[in-house]
């Protein structure tokens, strides 16, 4: 289905159409994996309309069972060389195609994951997500979101970054540009470009501004189903990296990339009806119902919990550092950004935003974990406690997790988690993260070399 003929969607016959003229002639097909990237193909767009669009393509399973560098590592039950490494379906979701307009001749559609027997991958993120919206509709319910990811730019290419051991980088900007219009007029040809360039792959584009790290910016996007904001995320995120290569600079997404402030991606969340009506604005206290109070409450009661959906790399938690607009503190406020939790907008437009991920979440996971909790929330009727006001850092309440390996036997027995994910999706991303800190375990670092190297 097409969203019409000028935001960058395509039905299936406008790309028969685009084929035929000989406009396009690469289809992607791409997965999210573990991490949030697209994996997939570059399909001959022939190929694709005579044969993949009513079969799939075959991709191997391990894509959802290897660390960042793409190496296979032990511990996951769907994908092993005991298994033999066999394939799982990519299956085109058509209500995804778009136009790729930073890739000459291309379109993109993701892929729902499916065994050969044609069984769902439970583990696969696109999934996860699926199934929590699934139980939301049970309920007559749909969730929106918008995510707002923040990147820093280098004026170095990401080969150069590379060779140069990720040090001695220049960043875009040399000072704090929050808000400046001077600043982020340094490098507005890279961000107009990044903007027009998702507006035509059917992104609707709000805004640019600069933040607070040296070459930091956020190109904000209109909220949307959630599964369709997830979609879109996942695309300017590689979108945008990818742009950034063809302009001779590099972009991170990465939650902390020095000792200045992290990237962060705050996640909005608010409820509908299945008629499109908003739920969380009521006549209750701040202006919420009793059903969004409910939600609310669900995701400050599972927050530590399922913050490894939040958080899920080493980097992660350090960005989590008292007066630097990361959250520590557990607690709810009315517009309030010393909180982990922050009530915004009024009456239709009331939502709820989680700022405990960073730039390097997986948004599927992330928002998985979102609606879980608010379920939670709804189907216990938990109360709300009373919004936080003043600095939520000097509260004295509970924190998220200090660090991934504090954040991993909560989300391994966090009954909720297993109940709402099932056994396999919590055992899988456990042992990601399991692999992960075992290699960060076994890494040496720049910093134990400065420490260790003359001194020690």
């Amino acid at each position: 289905m097409s969203d019409g003929a000028n935001t960058g969607y395509l039905s299936v016959s406008e790309l028969r159409d685009e084929v035929a003229s000989g406009r396009i002639d690469t289809v992607l097909l791409a997965i999210a994996d573990m991490q949030g990237r697209l994996q997939g193909k570059r399909l001959s767009a022939r190929y694709f309309l005579d044969e993949v669009l009513h079969h799939g393509s075959e991709g191997c399973n391990y894509l959802l069972a290897v660390d960042v560098d793409m190496n296979t590592v032990a511990g996951y039950a769907m994908s092993s060389w005991e298994r033999g490494y066999g394939d799982f379906v990519m299956k085109p979701d058509l209500t995804t195609l778009r136009r790729v307009p930073w890739q000459e001749g291309t379109a993109l559609l993701m892929a729902d994951l499916a065994w050969e027997n044609g069984g769902d991958v439970p583990p696969s993120p696109r999934q996860i997500l699926r199934r929590q919206l699934a139980r939301l509709s049970e309920r007559g319910l749909t969730a929106y979101v918008g995510t707002e990811l923040e990147f820093c730019v280098y004026e170095d290419t990401y080969e150069q970054a590379w060779q140069r051991g990720y040090r001695d980088m220049s960043p875009a900007n040399l000072y704090n540009v929050d808000y400046s219009l001077l600043g982020t007029a340094r490098i507005e040809p890279l961000l107009r470009r990044i903007r027009r360039d998702m507006e035509g792959a059917g992104l609707y584009v709000e805004s640019a501004k600069g933040e607070c790290n040296l070459g930091q910016h956020e190109i904000a996007f209109r909220y949307a189903e959630a599964l369709r904001t997830c979609d879109n995320h996942a695309i300017y995120k590689n979108g945008a990296k990818e742009i950034a290569a063809q302009e001779g600079k590099s972009i991170t997404f990465m939650a902390k990339p020095n000792e200045r402030e992290g990237n962060s991606c705050h996640i909005h969340i608010s409820l509908r009806s299945l008629d499109g009506d908003p739920v969380m604005a009521g006549p209750g206290p701040y202006g919420l119902s009793q059903l969004g109070a409910h939600f609310i409450a669900g995701q400050q009661a599972c927050l530590r919990e399922l913050t490894l959906l939040y958080a899920p790399n080493i980097n992660s938690y350090k960005r989590y550092m008292p007066g630097s607009f990361a959250p520590t503190a557990i607690k709810w406020g009315v517009d309030n950004r010393t909180c982990a939790l922050r009530l915004v907008g009024h009456g239709l437009s009331l939502r709820i935003e989680n700022r405990v991920p960073g730039g390097d979440v997986n948004p599927y996971l992330a928002v998985a974990g979102l609606v879980a909790a608010g379920l939670h929330g709804i189907d216990n009727e938990l109360p709300l406690e009373d919004a936080f006001e003043g600095n939520a850092y000097d509260s004295g309440a509970e924190t998220v997790p200090h660090t991934l390996r504090d954040a991993l036997p909560l989300f391994e027995g966090s009954k909720l988690a297993r109940e709402a994910f099932g056994e396999d999706v919590v055992e899988h991303y456990a042992n990601n993260a399991r692999v992960e800190l075992a290699a960060f375990d076994a890494a040496v670092t720049d910093w134990e070399m400065f420490r260790g190297f003359e001194r020690m």
